[in-house]
């Protein structure tokens, strides 16, 4: 079976695989073809790939011979249509938030599955790209924060005077937000967080932060560890009590996302403008609406004197690690279809597999995108 791998567009700069699992891949029984210089952003060469054992081959090559084609991004429509029946795609390609381009993907009748579909239990952990891309992104989103912040992040005592720390409020705590715990905690902060969950509390406490509890929040539960829905009665409660917090904070960083909606809004223009002068937001939910109110995806904005950022792409700004954990990720992803004799199966009846299969021979599967579509 032939793995081909094609370059990301203009605004990526990390690749779905990089040449240190080449050699797991072929002792899994695959070969890997690579678009030319589809590694050159994430500093890995087409030497590089070759030393490794791959072969370097144009877009059309691989598009049109190789089993399974591999993206991070989705395929543009030209693209797509190269891929034919009975060959697969796979990707992190936001089915719930763009049912419309599933439809087209899967025009051609190739079977579509999507890495950010990936149900979030124990024996998916490996293939998680939400969670290795997020843990990138909740880095990141703190030494970003503090390039821009007008002050230290740690106390400091000099002989011209003591420094405060800085005191970061994080919304959400998942991968993305213990990760920046963390970060922010090396850098010296004092960090407060907010989560719809009450049972991260200790996680967060064990990395240094205080954990700020509004009662009532939706059983999460059974939601395969993504965030729910909120009463409008909790909303409030929880808007009252982030609006204390968010006045004393000189770092906010949202990472809260609800699959397939728009990103429910924590921090408010009022709460904003109540924020010191030379105070940072880095919005990680900019993609789909942002957390904060004022977030404009893609852009770095001063509001009333605060810098808000809305970036939900950081980990293409860390392209080598990034795009290392993801073809980690897709190589034990792929591990599910090699069966005890290396012959290639796709077995439905794994759950792993079968939540992730979006489309087959032309139709749509997926109950979740096929209720969108209707």
């Amino acid at each position: 079976m032939k793995i081909g791998v094609i370059q990301e567009p203009s605004y990526e700069n990390r690749v779905s695989i990089t040449p240190d699992i080449i050699d797991a891949l072929g002792k899994l029984g695959f070969s890997v073809s690579i678009e030319s210089k589809a590694g050159e952003k994430s500093f890995y060469s087409d030497a590089d790939y070759t030393a490794a054992g791959a072969l370097i081959s144009s877009r059309n090559d691989i598009l049109s011979t190789c089993d399974i084609i591999t993206s991070i991004h989705q395929l543009d429509s030209d693209s797509a249509k190269l891929i034919s029946k009975d060959k697969c795609y796979i990707g992190t390609l936001s089915p719930l938030a763009t049912p419309q381009k599933m439809k087209e993907l899967s025009a051609n009748g190739a079977k579509i599955f999507s890495m950010d579909m990936i149900p979030r239990i124990t024996r998916a952990q490996s293939m998680d790209v939400l969670s290795s891309q997020a843990t990138v992104s909740g880095y990141k989103a703190v030494l970003l924060a503090a390039s821009n912040y007008s002050r230290f992040f740690p106390m400091l005592t000099t002989a011209a005077g003591t420094i405060t720390p800085a005191r970061v409020l994080i919304l959400g705590a998942g991968v993305a937000g213990l990760q920046a715990i963390a970060t922010s905690r090396r850098l010296g902060a004092v960090v407060d967080v907010f989560d719809t969950r009450p049972e991260v509390k200790e996680q967060c406490m064990s990395l240094g932060a205080k954990f700020v509890e509004v009662e009532g929040a939706a059983d999460a539960s059974s939601s395969g560890g993504y965030a729910v829905e909120q009463s409008e009665d909790y909303k409030r409660r929880q808007k009252e009590a982030i609006a204390k917090f968010a006045e004393k904070a000189d770092i906010i960083i949202t990472t809260a996302l609800i699959p397939g909606k728009k990103a429910p809004i924590l921090i408010t223009k009022e709460m904003v403008e109540s924020m010191r002068q030379g105070s940072v937001i880095v919005d990680l939910a900019a993609v789909m609406g942002g957390n904060c109110e004022v977030t404009v995806n893609d852009k770095t904005i001063l509001h009333n004197g605060i810098t808000v950022i809305g970036n939900s792409n950081l980990p293409s700004t860390q392209p080598m690690d990034a795009s290392k954990m993801y073809a980690k990720n897709i190589l034990n992803f792929l591990k599910l279809f090699v069966n005890k004799e290396k012959q290639f199966s796709i077995n439905l009846e794994d759950e792993i597999i079968n939540t992730c299969m979006i489309a087959d021979a032309g139709q749509i599967r997926h109950k979740a995108v096929l209720s969108l579509l209707n």
